[in-house]
């Protein structure tokens, strides 16, 4: 599990392509440097530009307070809950031991609300910090600058965020605040800076094609999804994206960036009084809206079968899943410690063990479940040589399958349970982790101890409970392979 991903997601630690980088912003799949779908704003960009050497002159200044914190994070943070009077959800940790807050809003405004406008919500959200009032980018990047607080913002399939980082100050923070509320209750949307998103949003779709594992992953989604939602990326595509108007930006900012709508995160040197405030401020600033609707059930999938996508490269992509679980599923700690045996702890894991290790058939192999607000896929691949590409798919479904049948051995569990428990403190050291999981917490509507009681629920899995989860909700009949290469393999 990568250390810069929420605790609560399943993805794997493995080992970064020599030819490809690790993209921070990204959930899903690696991809080169430039092409994630999450697009920052003008603000965005130049907030993180600008402020990066303050920043980090402030960790080395605080590095022993943050030392003191990662020993202290054993014990999980306590949350405390509540809903403003218009209607947001908000959830709270007071973390005083550093002069900072974290503030990360989340909307159900994903990609999976799109409908027939691929793109729409990736758009909607990167027009964030372009535009409110009389101000226009520039202006809003210097206001955050000369406070020295970052805004952000991302995009996938189920949810859209938009984050602020600030000092404490009063005089830092409520400045920062009041243009963040600014901007979501006043954007103004400009033509100009629509257009200049568009083209980012269209450039990073051109690299895409160029880039083997996104093109993997698209068919991926689309042939395990169909007709739902989840099915299209969340970056949209050309013909759609160049179709999106203003309106239509307008019309979802209006539908789905409303209170009822929305989750906000706290974390940082406040009270409780004073965080009140500050959710009360920013859910006054929106409509009080409607949630968004239900998603509809994710369709069965059907029989397995193979994807081909023609690409001249010298390496075979390979990915092979189905859709699995959602967020709080009855199996989630079984499925999660199981294939952290199987293919989630990196070089020590079953598939990299026979794929890399015994038969060097490829740098890199893993597996890892993604849950979602409906169920999200089970995803194992690698990249390999041509010519190795049909002993690489063989060797790898069969170390599936052999795990679905005979599950994990006594060892592999401990070593599983071991290893996790024990980076549970890593994985909360610092306010940035700490609001990341707040915001998946509450919005996949997770118990409010489920921080507190993971690293129990990881060592009361029993081998047996991996091997009856996985032969249940893994099928290799019906799992989708989907290759990219020069040829299919035969």
């Amino acid at each position: 599990m990568f250390v810069k991903e929420p605790l609560i997601n399943s993805r794997p630690q493995r080992p970064s392509s020599p030819r490809t980088r690790e993209s921070s912003d990204c959930r899903h799949f690696r991809v080169p440097a430039g092409t994630c779908p999450r697009l920052r704003s003008g603000a965005g960009r130049a907030t993180t530009r600008i402020n990066q050497g303050f920043l980090g002159r402030m960790s080395r200044l605080l590095a022993p307070l943050l030392l003191i914190g990662t020993m202290q994070v054993e014990a999980a943070p306590q949350i405390e809950h509540w809903t403003t009077a218009n209607g947001a959800q908000v959830y709270f940790v007071a973390a005083r031991e550093l002069p900072m807050v974290d503030i990360r809003l989340v909307f159900d405004a994903g990609s999976a609300r799109d409908g027939s406008a691929s793109g729409l919500a990736q758009l909607s959200n990167s027009m964030i910090g372009e535009g409110a009032a009389q101000l226009d980018a520039d202006a809003i990047a210097e206001h955050f600058a000369r406070l020295g607080s970052q805004l952000d913002q991302g995009c996938d399939r189920d949810m859209a965020m938009v984050t602020l980082r600030s000092l404490s100050d009063p005089a830092k923070l409520r400045p920062s605040v009041a243009m963040l509320t600014g901007l979501l209750g006043d954007p103004s949307f400009p033509d100009k800076a629509l257009e200049r998103t568009r083209r980012r949003m269209l450039t990073a779709l051109q690299a895409e094609q160029q880039s083997p594992e996104q093109i993997a992953e698209r068919t991926f989604y689309q042939a395990l999804y169909g007709a739902h939602p989840y099915a299209a990326s969340p970056l949209g595509s050309a013909d759609s994206v160049k179709k999106l108007s203003r309106q239509q930006v307008r019309d979802f900012f209006q539908r789905y960036y409303v209170a009822h709508n929305m989750l906000i995160a706290l974390v940082g040197d406040l009270d409780r009084d004073q965080a009140g405030k500050i959710a009360d401020q920013i859910s006054a600033a929106l409509q009080a809206g409607e949630p968004a609707a239900a998603l509809p059930e994710v369709p069965d999938p059907g029989p397995g079968r193979t994807i081909h996508v023609e690409y001249p490269s010298n390496q075979t992509h390979i990915v092979i899943g189905m859709p699995v679980m959602a967020r709080g599923d009855a199996d989630y700690f079984s499925l999660y410690t199981g294939n952290h045996s199987l293919g989630g702890s990196g070089l020590v894991s079953r598939i990299s063990d026979e794929i890399r290790e015994k038969r060097g058939l490829a740098y890199s192999a893993y597996s890892y479940f993604m849950p979602l607000r409906r169920p999200g896929p089970f995803i194992a691949g690698l990249q390999t040589r041509n010519d190795q590409a049909a002993e690489a798919l063989r060797v790898l479904q069969q170390t599936i399958n052999d795990f679905i049948s005979d599950g994990p051995r006594a060892d592999e569990v401990q070593a599983s349970q071991q290893n996790i428990t024990g980076g549970f403190p890593l994985r909360l050291a610092g306010n940035r982790k700490i609001v990341e999981n707040l915001a998946l917490i509450g919005f996949y509507q997770l118990p409010l101890d489920y921080l507190d009681t993971f690293s129990r629920n990881i060592d009361a899995v029993r081998r047996e409970q991996i091997r009856d989860a996985f032969r249940r909700r893994l099928d290799p009949q019906r799992m989708i392979v989907v290759t990219v290469g020069p040829s299919a393999i035969p």
